[in-house]
């Protein structure tokens, strides 16, 4: 949580405000340098606070090779999925002691390296010269477990049934997947589940997305690059017979209505362990008709969040080990997405995305990135060029911000573009060329990850608050609280990256203009924040 991420590393038997000289090495001179000489701000732009980060909206911001960071000591962003999409658990860490970011206190009992490989079906990725393109690769794979989702063995641990009425109504105009975290597609244990429903009634399947076209919270950076990744959506749902529906205004208000007068069976919605979209779930549940089935699938987390453990787990050994024991189950290859046989004969009009994203009531003065193509094709893309290009390094380059080794997936995953679940059964594959590195993957992108989802999900109301934090956190904080500043920033100043610390302010500047900030340096990032601030209040 962002208040672990600002004890991280900081001993209560000596001062927190004693720098971390190994990361001032000569060696980021090129980081630095590179980052003040393409940076270009206006004073009275805000953009830091406003950055998409994997954390998404509400979100304990620990994870690393994160999308955009989060201002105020790993402030919680309350961004894009607001407006529907509801907000990305996060992933990180939190560690006691110590004074390098990527030291841990806290050794693993088991880890990545005991698991062994697990390809999908019979095919294996191949890059090299002849071979097929890597999405047409993928759909094979998903072929290769079964050619329609009617067939498939759906694992119901994945499932919580919400509703009073657990079984779906026969006699029905339809199945409705509420589109909310996971913007996807394929790889979608959601949608899938709701297809298998649908196509078991021999009814139409309507895909369903939320869209509040106001927010004070969230800026042009963030709607755009969801809404492009939305456009995706409704195109391929459309070449498989499958209704896309973009309702305007709040899921309470629009989302029942539509039920009722589609006479819908069932609903299904995708899951997030933050306590706004947890009240959505609620309300939903709340408002829908009695003899409407409302169902929730875990289509972020490989392990389903409510699998991995009945309780908030504090130590990362221990959640390690019970997430590490359930992945061979839950890391399976995903069936097609198929063209559904029953289509609905009230297909909606095309919808006109560039009248919704000019209509928009947000912050327009932060511009969209360009670095980075919205949407599943662009993130898959960018797995692609992560196994060949950097996965190699990846276990030894991760943490130096002067080169080139991080995946860059956060993007795609904060919006639900990707699923991580994708990704790992795609690096996985690469196991005896890179062991090493596929290994700390899958640490950073499953076990620190879900370990923020546990985090969040079993302790909804104070995950982003000082009393959030695990009791040695807050001691240290409450020791040190009163200890003297040499600098004190305000917040313009920290947003507009002057301070007096270069590698500080080129971290700013890349989240600033590229949307993200490097993994490792987030740490040293948030921990400055409260060493310049009056107070951990302050700096949260």
């Amino acid at each position: 949580m962002r208040v672990q991420l600002l004890a991280f590393g900081l001993s209560s038997s000596k001062s927190i405000f004693q720098c971390n000289n190994f990361l001032r090495r000569a060696s980021y001179s090129t980081f630095i340098s590179y980052k003040k000489s393409t940076f270009v701000l206006s004073k009275t732009s805000t953009v830091s606070s406003r950055n998409m980060s994997d954390g998404g909206a509400w979100t304990p911001s620990w994870y690393k090779d994160s999308w955009g960071g989060n201002q105020g000591g790993g402030r919680n962003q309350r961004g894009a999925h607001n407006r529907g999409g509801g907000g990305n658990g996060g992933g990180g860490r939190s560690q006691r002691g110590g004074h390098k970011p990527n030291q841990r206190t806290y050794q693993p009992t088991g880890g990545p390296s005991k698991m062994t490989k697990i390809e999908s079906g019979s095919k294996v990725l191949s890059f090299g010269a002849g071979s097929k393109d890597f999405l047409e690769q993928l759909a094979d794979q998903r072929k290769s477990v079964c050619s329609s989702v009617l067939e498939f063995n759906f694992d119901e641990r994945r499932c919580r049934k919400l509703s009073v009425n657990r079984e779906f109504k026969p006699d029905c105009g339809g199945i409705v997947y509420w589109m909310s975290r996971d913007q996807r597609v394929q790889d979608n244990w959601a949608l899938l589940y709701a297809q298998q429903l649908a196509m078991k009634h021999k009814v139409p399947l309507y895909v369903c997305f939320c869209l509040v076209p106001k927010s004070l919270e969230a800026n042009i950076r963030q709607y755009g690059f969801m809404l492009k990744g939305l456009e995706e959506v409704e195109r391929e749902l459309q070449n498989l017979d499958i209704s896309f529906h973009l309702l305007t205004g709040s899921a309470v208000d629009v989302l029942p209505q539509f039920v009722t007068e589609m006479n819908i069976g069932g609903v299904v919605t995708d899951f997030s362990p933050l306590r706004t979209p947890l009240k959505w779930v609620r309300d939903i549940t709340a408002k829908l008709p009695r003899d409407v089935s409302f169902v929730q699938v875990d289509a972020h987390n490989i392990v389903p969040c409510w699998e991995t453990s009945d309780k908030q787990e504090h130590r990362a050994y221990i959640i390690r080990g019970k997430i590490m024991d359930k992945l061979p189950t839950y890391l399976t290859e995903f069936p097609p997405v198929c063209k559904h046989p029953h289509p609905s004969t009230s297909n909606p009009q095309p919808i006109d995305w560039v009248s919704i994203k000019d209509n928009l009531e947000v912050d327009r003065t932060v511009a969209e990135v360009t670095w980075a193509t919205p949407g599943s094709v662009g993130g898959l893309r960018q797995l692609e060029l992560f196994c060949k290009e950097r996965l190699e390094v990846y276990a030894a380059d991760r943490n130096k911000p002067d080169h080139e080794a991080q995946s860059d997936l956060s993007p795609w995953y904060h919006f639900g573009h990707v699923s991580v679940q994708r990704s790992i059964l795609t690096v996985q594959q690469f196991q005896d060329e890179h062991k090493q590195s596929v290994e700390k993957y899958i640490d950073e992108a499953v076990i620190w990850r879900e370990m923020a989802e546990n985090s969040a999900f079993y302790n909804p109301d104070r995950y982003d608050s000082l009393l959030g934090a695990p009791e040695w956190a807050q001691e240290t904080l409450r020791n040190h609280a009163g200890d003297k500043r040499q600098y004190i920033y305000s917040r313009e100043q920290l947003e507009q990256a002057r301070t007096h610390d270069d590698l500080w302010n080129a971290a700013q500047i890349q989240m600033v203009q590229e949307g993200k900030m490097h993994g490792f340096l987030r740490m040293y990032w948030a921990k400055m924040i409260l060493e310049w601030t009056p107070s951990p209040e302050v700096a949260l």
